[in-house]
């Protein structure tokens, strides 16, 4: 569920252009009376910054694990009694005080990922003072059409080459409606970069992000997909971009193939309309693009609908278990987790628990110790 290990926090550490830049922001506004939040601290850095420039009081927010480690890197540090650290998520929080200040860098590659724009928007309605700073303070994304090889490979292998002669294709079909990280040279861009959409963390309000775009091709190629990617402004004058021809970032850039590969000459027209919708705390994406070749708009050369909502294969049955008049019943697992369930009332060791699920399904476990570690793992993730 969490998507961050600790050595994915560090790499992003090391990333100087994107933690120079939120340090100076952080100096920029931090006074000694500040009551900062940092959401989804990770290992806790923008809220050992922030006590370094002089906050009194930081709330430091996150579910994953590597909290922990961030508790015991501010005991080092001597910030230990500055410093709340709170494992949950931000949504289901509250705090003392009304905080000066949110910092926070949940995003994946682009800003639409998992509940990153859905916490920014509850924290700022509850959590912040009136007149508070937000870092970032907004991101625009932008979006151009590429001859992008390697990253269209990276999609269409083994699937378009019939490995051992055998026919995968339609495999591509599911291959083709999957975006990806992607470095991108400037190159490789087949048009000039259209801004797609631009975030202002001090007032948006929702997580949905939908837009049309439409560009002259300025040479000619093979045109891959799009590529797209955000200009963060942190403060004014501070903030970092991980556009194609800038200082390499962690982020690299997002690539969202076509369904095949398309023949671009100049002054060729490319529509594509680009959306991100937030279903649950994930995104899904729809990309649909049209080609149409210079001075022939009556009839286009390609029309793509693509959409992450096809990503993944789906069989009849899922989705009959998904319908409004399916009856649903337990299966095993749901009646082994339901019997958990009800022996986790406070009375009960999980030792005991580990026993009586073990005698009631002794089918399911090689021995005691898998049944224990199954119970454990159940308690782990539901038990207070």
């Amino acid at each position: 569920m969490l998507s961050y290990d600790i050595h994915s926090f560090g790499r992003m550490i090391r990333d100087t252009v994107r933690t120079d830049a939120y340090a100076r922001a952080l100096r920029s506004c931090v006074r000694p009376d500040s009551v900062v939040l940092d959401m989804g601290t990770g290992v806790g850095i923008w809220a050992l910054l922030a006590c370094q420039f002089g906050a009194r009081k930081v709330y430091a927010v996150d579910p994953n694990e590597a909290i922990h480690v961030a508790r015991e890197i501010a005991v080092a540090n001597g910030y230990a009694d500055r410093i709340e650290f709170i494992a949950d998520f931000s949504t289901r929080i509250t705090l003392p005080e009304p905080v000066d200040i949110i910092v926070t860098e949940m995003h994946g590659i682009l800003p639409m990922f998992e509940q990153n724009i859905v916490s920014i928007i509850d924290a700022r309605k509850r959590l912040l003072a009136p007149g508070g700073t937000i870092i970032p303070r907004t991101e625009t994304l932008w979006a151009v059409p590429v001859e992008a090889p390697d990253a269209y490979q990276d999609v269409a292998l083994p699937w378009s080459d019939c490995p051992y002669g055998i026919d995968m294709k339609p495999a591509m079909r599911i291959a083709s409606n999957t975006w990806s990280k992607g470095r991108i040279a400037v190159e490789a861009l087949l048009a000039e970069p259209l801004a797609w959409a631009t975030l202002d963390y001090r007032e948006v309000d929702s997580p949905n992000v939908a837009g049309k775009l439409s560009w002259t091709a300025t040479r000619g190629g093979t045109g891959h997909g799009i590529a797209v990617w955000f200009d963060s402004v942190l403060l004014d004058g501070i903030g970092f971009s991980n556009a194609p021809g800038c200082p390499e970032t962690v982020f690299s850039q997002a690539f969202f193939p076509w369904t095949e590969a398309v023949a671009i000459s100049p002054g060729d027209e490319i529509s594509v309309t680009l959306r991100a919708d937030s279903v649950h705390g994930h995104h899904f994406w729809r990309w649909d693009t049209t080609v149409w070749e210079q001075g022939r708009a009556e009839s286009s050369k390609v029309n793509f609908k693509q959409s992450t909502f096809f990503d993944l294969p789906i069989s009849p049955e899922a989705l009959h278990k998904r319908a409004d008049d399916f009856l649903p019943r337990l299966n095993e697992d749901g009646q082994l987790r339901h019997f958990v369930f009800s022996l986790m009332d406070g009375k009960n060791h999980l030792e005991r628990i580990a026993s009586r699920t073990a005698e009631q399904f002794p089918h399911r476990f090689l021995d005691h110790g898998d049944a224990r570690s199954a119970v454990a793992d159940i308690s782990e993730k539901y038990s207070e």
